[in-house]
């Protein structure tokens, strides 16, 4: 992988909590990153979310209550996360999820930046409520 070295340093624990959908990740320099579930979501290395290189983004809408329902380690370099909106591409190396920490704020700030310019929303479109029948009586007038 890209960027991963011997320096990169190594998850020594990595906790989901379904609830508050976070995924808490600690690192063998001691540094503990708490990742929201949506950020991971918004910010997948996947080519459908992040394109094949700069300025293909594609900005992901609608995943404030996504959350991660399994994670499955990829070798000893990276871990693949299943969210439950059925993406589950795109390959999370030890030092992306350890860039992730790092850049947290910034990167939630453009995120936000990003959504509010293109007038979206974070929150998932609500489904549509089926149209009441009728109640004028057309045969009545």
């Amino acid at each position: 992988m890209a960027g991963l070295s011997n320096q990169t340093p190594r998850p020594t624990e990595i906790k989901l909590h379904q609830k508050s959908r976070v995924l808490d990740i600690s690192f063998s320099d001691g540094k503990t990153f708490n990742l929201p579930c949506e950020f991971l979501r918004v910010y997948s290395p996947s080519a459908e979310v992040s394109g094949h290189g700069p300025g293909q983004e594609v900005l992901q809408t609608g995943k404030s209550m996504v959350n991660i329902q399994k994670i499955a380690p990829v070798g000893n370099y990276a871990i693949q996360l299943y969210f439950s909106d059925g993406h589950n591409t795109g390959l999370y190396s030890w030092d992306l999820l350890y860039r992730f920490g790092v850049n947290y704020e910034s990167m939630w700030q453009r995120y936000l930046e990003r959504m509010q310019q293109a007038g979206e929303n974070r929150e998932p479109a609500q489904a549509k409520a089926p149209k009441s029948p009728s109640t004028t009586c057309t045969s009545c007038q």
